[in-house]
């Protein structure tokens, strides 16, 4: 078999993806968890070779998986080249010490892999900090006995930031670090504080939703600006700030980095500056992406990180984006099985969503400019609203 390489002639590292099902996640849960899990394998430029599954009540605590399907797992790798196992939990110090013997391979879980993505596209000063604080608090817990390799210079996926520095794994030394770090990231968000009052009493307008559902795409089409926009997940870190003009009033639009499932709580500590933009915002636009088989799971785990963060509870417009990418099969009329999401049209799906009343709801594709004009009207009335409120004297703009 050919080892893939990529056009600089690097080797491509090949990759098994492993998940559980449990009673509590089923087969089709499992399944959507290692699809997105191989969308952040693929983002971080991991090719995965295949998949494994268990049936189990709970995770082993020795080595994550039952005796026996740890011997396939080992077994398939050593027999096709793999160099990487990347699990959808979390593991322990224990189980990555254990796995990691018998697999003879780089193990990673889903925290780790979504730190180094944030590692390698992390480009400012102000991110870099951010996902490096991120990295040693991950790290942490994790010195005693197991990451003595981190002495020696490494690369590769998951050992970037502080796998690639000769540091000494010393728990005094890493306290330390993340000490030093946080004093830094105090001085940053300081200085973004400053810059946010300095804005004046402009509305604010900020984009969030799951990660790749199209904000940064939105914000170009109302900014006419040129954020960067990648159909990849976290193609966004920094938070970038846009003055938009609606008619002839004026506002300000945030574009900000996206959540996903099981966003490790390291990150959201880490970029509490970037989610400030969202806590004081006055208006929210949660982006969705309707052509995404799981949708409504992203937009539920969306809101909750809001409810988690201190930002719920403000006007919200709920933007479903990528109409253009949106399929679905027709239900036969003498067909007697549940309707299900892939049997509603678009027009069925969004009578549904505006059933539901809880904010306003428009249906759009940011890329083909669909619905467009009806969207930016919703946007104007909100933010006309707020400006009236906020200058009442200010009738000279209408």
């Amino acid at each position: 078999m050919k080892s893939q390489t990529q056009h600089t002639g690097h080797k491509i590292q090949r990759a098994v993806l492993i998940g559980i099902v449990t009673s509590g996640q089923n087969e089709k849960t499992t399944k959507e968890y290692l699809d997105e899990l191989e969308l952040l394998a693929e983002t971080a430029g991991v090719a995965v070779v295949r998949r494994f599954t268990q049936r189990m009540e709970y995770p082993n605590p020795r080595t994550f998986l039952g005796a026996g399907k740890v011997a396939d797992v080992a077994a398939y790798i050593s027999a096709h080249e793999v160099s990487m196992a990347i699990f959808d939990e979390e593991l322990s110090p224990a189980q990555l010490r254990n796995i990691e013997k018998e697999f003879k391979c780089t193990i990673l879980d889903r925290t780790d892999l979504i730190l180094d993505i944030f590692a390698s596209r992390a480009k400012t000063a102000h991110a870099m900090v951010q996902v490096e604080l991120a990295q040693y608090q991950y790290l942490l817990p994790r010195l005693a006995g197991m990451w003595t390799h981190l002495e020696r210079q490494r690369g590769g996926i998951g050992l970037r930031g502080p796998g690639e520095k000769e540091i000494e794994t010393d728990r005094r030394i890493v306290r330390n670090r993340i000490s030093l770090l946080k004093q830094q990231l105090k001085k940053i968000d300081k200085q973004k504080e400053v810059q946010r009052s300095n804005r004046g009493r402009m509305v604010r307008v900020a984009l969030v939703g799951y990660t790749n559902a199209g904000k940064s795409t939105l914000m170009n089409a109302l900014a006419k600006s040129d954020v960067f926009a990648e159909n990849k997940l976290f193609a966004t870190l920094d938070t970038t700030v846009r003055k938009v003009v609606i008619g002839n009033l004026p506002f300000l639009l945030s574009d900000t980095v996206g959540f996903i499932r099981k966003l490790p709580h390291h990150l959201v500590e880490s970029f509490k500056s970037t989610l400030d933009e969202v806590r004081e915002a006055d208006i929210l636009l949660h982006v969705a992406d309707i052509s995404h088989p799981g949708f409504e799971e992203q937009v539920s785990i969306v809101n909750t990180t809001l409810a988690d963060i201190g930002a719920s509870g403000k006007p919200v417009i709920m933007v479903f984006n990528k109409t253009d990418a949106y399929t679905y099969i027709k239900k036969e009329d003498d067909d007697l099985t549940e309707v299900t999401r892939e049997n509603l049209s678009l027009q069925e799906l969004s009578d549904s969503w505006m059933a539901r009343g809880k904010e306003q709801t428009v249906f759009i594709s940011a890329l083909k400019k669909n619905n467009f004009d009806i969207f930016r009207d919703m946007l104007y009335t909100l933010v006309k609203d707020i400006h009236t409120q906020r200058y009442p004297y200010d009738d000279f703009l209408f």
